[in-house]
């Protein structure tokens, strides 16, 4: 059956080539695209060339935005949709806004106790409501590695939450997921790990204690980890790495796993 929106993807790939060199340095880059299938690469790269032409880029002065750096964050962005349904996920922002460094962001919180309070906070990464997807650039390109830190997957994590309304840790989940799953996963979890600061507030912690700010952190800290550091994930919140693997409908820890079976760069160091 005959697709507008088909026909114009079609259209906007074909007028969009990606030079392999160009392709092979990006990729050299993203080692938690390694043990993708060919077929899933591929995907990938065009939903990427798809993104770049659907958002505007905004580098402020300081970031050398030439099309390796775009294809980098682009690529970064589509990994959590790979299996997705092609669907406007990402439909409810235009913009990403790349500074140089890490930026102040001004915030206001109340207190339990109902008294306001103002104050600049430094940040790397900001996702604002009906509004555009803020990255500072080294935290890009810090990030695709399988280290536990995506600043790219974390923001856009806070997008996907935001298709529901405010950021609360609870995107719209598919029809063969239940709510009541998804809440008891990540309230435990989230309770655990507050449970750990509150006992020892320099504990360490199974993933980054920034995911103990609230529900909409924690989810996207355990989205972060979901594709960079899914062993850890697994391990420590198996129910939440469950929650997140039928919500993207992926299986990192299966693919690092088969990595590290069958690549020596990926055996652990005291493994022969």
């Amino acid at each position: 059956m005959w697709s507008l929106r088909r026909w114009r993807h079609r259209r906007i790939l074909a007028r969009h080539p990606i030079d392999p060199q160009l392709w092979a340095g990006v990729r050299a880059q993203l080692p938690i695209l390694d043990g993708l299938g060919a077929d899933e690469e591929q995907r990938l790269l065009q939903r990427a060339v798809l993104f770049l032409h659907s958002k505007t880029l905004t580098a402020l002065p300081g970031v050398p935005l030439d099309a390796a750096a775009r294809l980098l964050l682009a690529v970064q962005a589509q990994l959590p949709l790979l299996h997705l349904a092609d669907l406007n996920w990402y439909g409810g922002f235009h913009e990403i806004i790349l500074y140089p460094d890490d930026f102040v962001s001004p915030q206001r919180h109340r207190d339990a106790s109902g008294v306001e309070h103002e104050y600049d906070d430094e940040r790397s990464g900001e996702a604002w409501q009906r509004g555009p997807v803020i990255l500072a650039w080294p935290g890009v390109q810090s990030s695709g590695g399988w280290e536990g830190y995506n600043l790219v997957i974390h923001e856009l994590a806070h997008k996907l939450d935001m298709l529901n309304g405010d950021a609360n840790g609870l995107p719209p989940l598919h029809r063969d997921m239940r709510i009541s799953d998804w809440a008891a996963a990540m309230q435990g979890a989230y309770d655990d790990l507050n449970a750990r600061l509150d006992r020892d507030e320099h504990a360490e912690t199974p993933i980054d204690p920034y995911a103990a700010e609230n529900p909409a952190e924690f989810f996207a800290v355990a989205s972060e980890y979901f594709f960079t550091a899914p062993d850890l994930l697994a391990e420590a919140y198996p129910s939440v790495y469950a929650q997140l693997r039928a919500f993207y409908r992926q299986d990192p820890l299966a693919r690092l796993l088969r990595l590290q079976s069958e690549h020596p760069d990926y055996r652990p160091v005291d493994q022969d």
